[in-house]
């Protein structure tokens, strides 16, 4: 049966369809916000097949068979001041989430000598507070991400919260920072459902002052929170224009005591077909699954990388557990993959076109990086 996408493929088989996108893709073209909505809103787990079929080659096109390895370290632990509703840290809920003050530096050594037995490509120094500002304790993240960088062979990443000024982002790339966390978590339009504590346009404005620093960016977010398709399309689309070099996919893992806690959990195809968007979206990036993948995928984690998943968190989560680190390498290994130790993003061209002022290339210090 013929069915027809959008106005301009009158004829036009789904499979055909998604053919064509992804040829366009591999070619160097992008697809567009109709054109993406066209995508997710495929229904038929055959047609699934395809454009995960369609990602995986995108994935080995611009990829190879290297896949970005990335640990974290809860360095500072609950209590946190905002209410973001998927989060067990916050102040504002009872949670069974741990509680504990910025780490000393000898679980940081640990945590870093650990990810080098296991090729862990990057560890992320995280800490559940608001951000940062000048003062003692960004002395002391800074004294923490020069241990990191010395001690280690993985690269050193923060994600530290909201960044209160430039002169915050300079001290960080002075201490040996390449890569910060920062989560859009949602599109715009959904950001307010989650969090009224601070807004996306402060999200944004952290990142502009991290790119500005020459720092590279990590930022991604949460899907099965509630968000519509569209949304999730929205949110690529974001990262897309921020011009982010690596891309978590984080699941809801819903927590009891958060406001998320009785959130319906996604069907796996309809995770792996959002993944796979994200792959045609942004093809040169690390679009990496992240939390939330062992409680929603089960045994189809391993489809994540026929989806278009080029890096894969590995070690337990900030507060849930994750499969062991071993379990994971065997998984590549079994794949014919490779964990990659090119850690600087070298093989990431910009991939905007016409993003407007938000677009810049991540070598470039971002002057206009202002929501809209």
């Amino acid at each position: 049966m013929s069915v027809t996408l959008d106005k301009g493929t009158e004829g036009l088989t789904v499979r055909d369809r998604i053919a064509e996108l992804g040829q366009r893709v591999l070619d160097g073209g992008q697809i567009n916000r109709d054109e993406a909505l066209d995508l997710i809103n495929i229904e038929s787990n055959a047609d699934i097949m395809d454009l995960l079929s369609w990602a995986n080659r995108i994935r080995e096109h611009y990829k190879g068979n290297k896949i970005h390895l990335c640990s974290i370290i809860n360095a500072k632990a609950g209590a946190c001041s905002e209410n973001c509703s998927f989060c067990s840290q916050s102040a504002a809920y009872q949670t069974d989430s741990p509680r504990y003050g910025f780490v000393d530096p000898e679980p940081v050594q640990d945590a870093m000598s650990e990810a080098k037995e296991n090729d862990v490509t990057a560890v992320g120094l995280v800490a559940a507070w608001r951000g940062l500002k000048e003062g003692p304790m960004l002395d002391e993240v800074c004294d923490r991400i020069r241990e990191m960088k010395e001690n280690g062979k993985s690269r050193p990443d923060a994600s530290l919260g909201l960044i209160e000024s430039q002169a915050v982002a300079d001290r960080l790339k002075e201490a040996g920072l390449s890569c910060y966390g920062h989560n859009l978590e949602s599109s715009r339009r959904f950001f307010p459902e989650h969090c009224t504590t601070h807004s996306f346009e402060d999200r944004l404005k952290t990142i502009q002052f991290l790119k500005n620093a020459g720092i590279n960016i990590c930022s991604g977010g949460i899907i099965g929170m509630g968000e519509e398709r569209e949304d999730r399309i929205d949110l690529a689309l974001e990262i897309r224009a921020i011009d982010a070099n690596v891309v978590p996919v984080n699941i809801l893992n819903p927590i009891p005591g958060t406001p998320l806690e009785n959130q319906e959990q996604l069907p796996p195809m309809e995770i792996l077909k959002t993944i796979a968007l994200f792959r045609f979206i942004l093809p040169q990036k690390e679009v990496m699954i992240a939390g939330g993948r062992t409680v929603n995928l089960r045994d189809m984690q391993s489809m994540v990388f026929t989806a278009g998943a080029s890096a894969l968190m590995v070690g337990n989560y900030l507060t849930t557990l994750n499969q062991p680190v071993e379990k994971d390498l065997q998984m590549l290994k079994d794949l014919g993959l490779d964990p990659d130790w090119d850690n600087n993003f070298s093989d990431q061209i910009s991939s905007n076109a016409d993003c407007g002022s938000r677009c810049n290339s991540s070598n470039k210090p971002a002057k206009e990086l202002l929501p809209a």
